[in-house]
């Protein structure tokens, strides 16, 4: 679970802190992410190696958070589920956001802790300039609980910090003001914008985040059904299980609509192409897709 100071978890925490130990700033070249897992393990993080670069792997991702905190030079996955390089392969550096977790380390603004075997020391929390927790957002297990944060805009959450530090004693209603609701970073319509109130009092609640579509004229006369924005879980192996399950709803003749499917998803965004007969009732179809497809889909928050 992460600390909700830094919003990192140990390992993150220890990522970061061994990268600015091994000096790898934005303005530095960056160094084989094997290096880093190592000097991660070897100091600070007794566990295995594979679960050190997964950690690292996560930070570096564009479509999981707003504000990615390691900057990877090379193979590092992609939002179809595709697994990063090995990490004798793939190279990483510090991002501009985690210098500003990492500023002012060296001025006593946070405890140390000896590390497992008290050979060195390491930050018990990070200084921390961004309120990375709301911004990026989690997902974490433990014993007996569990937590499930959605990302938000970085600039409207550091209104609400600031507005917080104007007015101490603010109130949910108030700040939600500044942070209307979450942003994710593959984007998406939320439909039960009323129910967000209640979910920021109490914590817990499920958000129903729907895809983003558009109309285009096809070839012949046909029209298109465009989605450009997917639901945050969505990331992962589910945009090819989303396209499966499209073409088993034409395969069991549950919709003759759907003449072929193609995903242009390319680095500049999502484009998934679902060419349609001449006379297809685009409406009727749309909301058969949300029903029983993950074209709408649910974020529980926790």
């Amino acid at each position: 679970l992460p600390d909700v100071r830094d919003g990192l978890k140990p390992v993150q925490r220890r990522i970061l802190y061994a990268m600015k130990e091994l000096g790898l700033s934005p303005d530095k070249p960056h160094r084989k992410s094997a290096r880093i897992v190592g000097d991660t393990m070897g100091k600070y993080h007794p566990h295995g190696d594979s679960s050190i670069y997964d950690a690292l792997v996560h930070m570096t991702e564009e479509y999981s958070l707003n504000l990615p905190l390691v900057d990877g030079h090379g193979n590092f996955g992609s939002i179809d589920g595709d697994g990063a390089a090995a990490m004798r392969y793939t190279e990483a550096r510090l991002s501009l956001a985690a210098m500003t977790m990492l500023d002012n380390l060296e001025k006593g603004l946070v405890e140390f802790d000896p590390n497992f075997d008290e050979s060195e020391k390491e930050p018990q929390v990070l200084p921390a300039m961004v309120p990375n927790l709301l911004i990026n957002g989690t997902t974490g297990i433990a014993v007996g609980m569990a937590t499930n944060i959605p990302t938000h805009n970085p600039g409207e959450v550091i209104d609400a910090v600031i507005a917080c530090m104007d007015r101490p004693g603010i109130s949910v209603q108030k700040l939600m003001d500044y942070i209307p609701g979450p942003d994710f970073p593959t984007g998406g319509i939320i439909t039960n914008a009323s129910e967000l109130a209640n979910i920021y009092e109490t914590g817990e609640g499920k958000i129903k985040v729907r895809a983003k579509t558009v109309i285009e004229k096809g070839d012949n006369g046909r029209t298109n059904i465009v989605i450009t924005e997917i639901p945050y879980t969505m990331i992962g192996a589910n945009i090819g299980k989303f396209l499966n399950d499209i073409a088993s709803l034409v395969e069991n003749k549950k919709t003759t609509d759907i003449v072929d499917i193609s995903n242009q998803s390319s680095k500049e965004g999502i484009r998934i192409v679902l060419d349609l007969k001449r006379d297809a009732d685009v409406e009727n179809l749309t909301n058969m897709l949300y029903k029983k497809t993950k074209l709408e889909d649910t974020f529980g928050v926790n």
